[in-house]
């Protein structure tokens, strides 16, 4: 696309985020002040509502669909990962806690021969 192409997309993006902010503010506000009419179930499914809509508006706007084409971008990459088999998991999981289990032990030698010394030197 061209630059005049992409200026035409994204048009009015900050009449935009203010539409978002509104419904925002607007749910959160009536979500207050209804509180004690209406049964939680009804507030949350209004949220979800205001808050698909403001998503669906936010995407509209230029960084609404660059980060929209990231998150895409970024569910291509995951698949691309090969994933550690269980046996795998448990094994490297194994030696963690060996590794760990030997510092522990390695340390806890250092510090009660310090300790001795020390306090042999201290009286």
């Amino acid at each position: 696309m061209n630059a005049k192409a992409e200026a035409a997309d994204f048009q009015l993006d900050g009449l935009k985020w203010l539409v978002v902010v509104a419904l925002v503010i607007g749910g959160a506000v009536a979500n207050t002040l209804y509180a004690a009419e209406f049964p939680i179930l009804y507030r949350v499914i209004g949220l979800l509502i205001l808050g698909i809509a403001a998503c669906f508006v936010a995407v509209k706007t230029a960084k609404g669909n660059a980060f929209w084409e990231l998150l895409k971008a970024s569910q291509v990459e995951i698949r691309k990962v090969v994933w550690p088999t269980s046996q795998e998991t448990i094994q490297t999981t194994l030696v963690v806690v060996v590794v760990v289990i030997i510092a522990a032990v390695i340390l806890w030698g250092l510090d009660s021969l310090f300790g001795f010394i020390a306090s042999k030197i201290i009286g």
